[in-house]
Parts: C-alpha cells; sequence; structure tokens
C-alpha cells in the first residue's frame, strides 16, 4: 500500500471515529434533556392529580408523618441514586428519578392550594424559558463556569440555613430577599450544570455507564427547574 493509500485511510478511519463520538455524546447530551422533561411533566401531572383528589391531599398534607415520610423518602432517593451509581443499571437509575418525580410532584401539589392557577401557569413558562436560556449559554459559552458554581452552591447553603431561620422569625422582607436571591442561584446553577454536564458527557460512548450518568445529569437539571420554578412563585406568583 502507497503511503498516500495509508495516510487517506488513517485520516478516514480518525474522522469517522470523531464523527461517531459526536453523534455518541449529543446523543447522550438529548436523552439528558428528555429524561429532565420526562420528569416533570411526570411531576406536574402528578401534583396536579393530587391537588384535584381530596382524599390524597388530606393524607399527605393533613397527616405529618405521611409528608415527612415522604420528603424523607426524596432525600434518600436523591443520596442513594448518586452514591449507588456506579454500582446501579442505567435501568435503575431511571426508576428510581422517575420515582423521585412521582413523590416530588404529590409534595408539591400544595402549590395549587396556596396559588392561582394562572400564577401557576405564567411562573412555570417564565421558568422555561429562563432555564432554557441559561442551559443554552452553559452549554456553548466557552467561558470556564467552575469558579462560579462553587460560589452559588456556597451561596445555596447560606439561602438554606436563612430560609430556615425565617421559618421561625416568619419576616415578609427577608422572605422577599431569599426568593429573589433564590432565582439568581439557580439562574447561574442551571448555566454551570449544563456545562458541567455537556464535559462530563464529551466524546463519551453510549453504554450502560454513560447512560447512567446522562440520568443523573437529568436528575440534576430537573432539580435546578424545579427550584428556580419554585422560588420565582414565591416572587411572582398570586396566592388564593
Amino acid at each position: 500500500m502507497s503511503d498516500f493509500q495509508y495516510n487517506r485511510d488513517y485520516r478516514a478511519m480518525e474522522y469517522g471515529g470523531a464523527v461517531g463520538s459526536a453523534v455518541a455524546e449529543n446523543t447522550l447530551i438529548k436523552n439528558v434533556y428528555w429524561w429532565m422533561c420526562g420528569a416533570l411533566v411526570i411531576t406536574g401531572l402528578t401534583s396536579y392529580y393530587v391537588a384535584n383528589n381530596f382524599s390524597l391531599m388530606e393524607m399527605i398534607l393533613g397527616n405529618k408523618m405521611v409528608f415527612f415520610g415522604l420528603i424523607i423518602a426524596e432525600f434518600a432517593l436523591v443520596i442513594g441514586l448518586t452514591a449507588a451509581i456506579n454500582k446501579i443499571s442505567a435501568l435503575t437509575a431511571t426508576l428510581m428519578f422517575l420515582l423521585y418525580s412521582v413523590i416530588n410532584g404529590a409534595t408539591l401539589s400544595s402549590i395549587f392550594l396556596i396559588y392561582q392557577i394562572q400564577s401557576i401557569g405564567t411562573t412555570f413558562f417564565v421558568t422555561a424559558g429562563t432555564f432554557g436560556v441559561m442551559a443554552l449559554y452553559g452549554a456553548t459559552t466557552k467561558r470556564d463556569l467552575t469558579k462560579l458554581g462553587s460560589i452559588l452552591v456556597m451561596a445555596l447553603i447560606g439561602i438554606i440555613l436563612a430560609t430556615l431561620v425565617n421559618m421561625f422569625l416568619k419576616n415578609g422582607m427577608m422572605d422577599t430577599i431569599i426568593s429573589v436571591i433564590g432565582v439568581i442561584i439557580f439562574v447561574g446553577l442551571t448555566a454551570y450544570d449544563s456545562q458541567k454536564i455537556k464535559a462530563m458527557l464529551a466524546g463519551a460512548e453510549v453504554n450502560d455507564t454513560t447512560q447512567k450518568f446522562a440520568v443523573l445529569g437529568a436528575l440534576t437539571l430537573y432539580l435546578d427547574f424545579v427550584n428556580l420554578f419554585l422560588y420565582l412563585l414565591r416572587f411572582m406568583g398570586n396566592r388564593k
């Protein structure tokens, strides 16, 4: 074989590998957003169904043991999924994520009792638009958002502590400030997590391991979306 023929064949194989890797990466990233959107749909439908079922609402919101049991189950699923991601299958990870979205929908059903449904709908579309813009920015920007992510995580810890304190103080002004800061934090985290997920899946092949990490990425963005929605709702939602 001539040197020309060898070099041409080698370049073709190298180009084919790069294209295959790019296709696999795009498939995984699409899966992240499909799973995230699917989980959001499940959460929304579950929340609406529970809100319109008096027996379920009474069982969940009228019984503190049931309500806090569901909250504990949510934390257990997130921690368990994150900790065991290397040991479980992609199917198990997906089922855990979907179960979490159902339980979260049940616990979030109370928003239909507190806020007008028009406000919930409007806030959802504002959240979707904001999330979409920041996710696109995070996935396309050349700027390294690692330092920003570290700052936002520390700010998130601070706002959680402030929220716990304000549960006892019940200060309206502080609640508004917390809501505004919460929106800023999750707007930033959406961009940061989008960039981190893209970097994590860069050049990856589609297999059971990468599918599991795509599910974990979907859970991360799902939590960003839900928290951004809740903070925006506290800030701009009209109460009944």
